[in-house]
């Protein structure tokens, strides 16, 4: 794939668009896992504006494609999660430096600016028992939606992509085919929000897995092992709707989440490292 040629683009006509999917879907075929954030491939089944850069070999066939995300340094994901060398020379020849991430293998160059690891477990587990006086309710978008937003926004307030919600980024997800409401967990203790656990089902997955999506506990309420609470609950959710497995993502600089996720049961399955690549 050394050998593409690259070129970049705002916008994606239907044909393209449904050429990009096409590689998409093939790339998950093959790796049996995601080719692109779930974020990232939004903006393509969507049809959103973005910097697509688009990958053709000498037939003038689409075979790669990756996604950036503009900031102080622009942030770059490549469908299937590797680098290729014709990409990275094109995308220095616009920017001193970018940001890749790199799927499931160890960097080979660059900087490794962050770990993301992949976590996952066999269910059942066993349940952690609710707090006494605490009430465990499933989210209604009517009436939830503003005091999630603060209670996520709060417990992520330094987390690079967590911590800045805002009402349109979970409209995007409540449009989302995926959603369930009845897997969005919120436990409130003394008619406030003290904790949520928001999972997933990923139906289309060849292993039809579940996924701890976002879990939190509001700042007023940590320490008090809610994080245990609502991890198992979500857990229980997902083996309701028969899932098997579940998975999570978590910052290996997070000893905390760590440490409760392998006292859980939760195994490492991957490795993702956020590069620094500069000219």
């Amino acid at each position: 794939m050394s050998t593409l040629h690259w070129r970049r683009t705002s916008t994606l006509d239907p044909d393209t668009r449904l050429a990009v999917l096409h590689l998409l879907n093939l790339t998950e075929s093959r790796l049996n896992r995601e080719s692109l954030e779930e974020g990232r491939r939004r903006n393509v089944v969507h049809g959103w504006q973005a910097e697509h850069w688009l990958g053709y070999n000498d037939g003038d066939e689409l075979a790669g494609y990756a996604q950036l995300m503009s900031s102080d340094v622009p942030l770059v994901e490549v469908c299937g999660g590797q680098l290729v060398e014709g990409l990275a020379r094109a995308l220095l020849a616009h920017y001193p430096a970018f940001d890749v991430w790199i799927r499931g293998a160890q960097a080979t160059s660059g900087h490794v600016e962050r770990v993301l690891q992949l976590l996952t477990i066999d269910l059942p587990v066993p349940e952690v028992p609710l707090p006494a006086g605490s009430h465990l309710r499933t989210f209604d978008a009517n009436r939830d939606e503003e005091t999630w937003l603060a209670q996520n926004n709060a417990a992520f307030a330094s987390h690079p992509e967590q911590g800045a919600w805002r009402p349109s980024d979970l409209h995007a997800r409540i449009m989302e085919p995926w959603f369930d409401p009845s897997g969005f967990l919120l436990l409130e203790i003394d008619e406030r929000l003290a904790a949520s656990c928001w999972t997933k089902v990923h139906e289309l997955s060849h292993q039809r897995f579940g996924e701890i999506y976002v879990i939190s506990v509001s700042p007023d309420f940590q320490g008090q092992g809610l994080g245990r609470v609502m991890a198992t609950a979500g857990l229980k959710s997902l083996r309701s709707k028969g899932v098997t497995v579940a998975k999570l993502f978590v910052d290996e600089s997070n000893t905390s989440a760590n440490k409760l996720y392998a006292s859980l049961g939760f195994v490492v399955e991957r490795r993702d490292e956020l590069v620094r690549v500069t000219r």
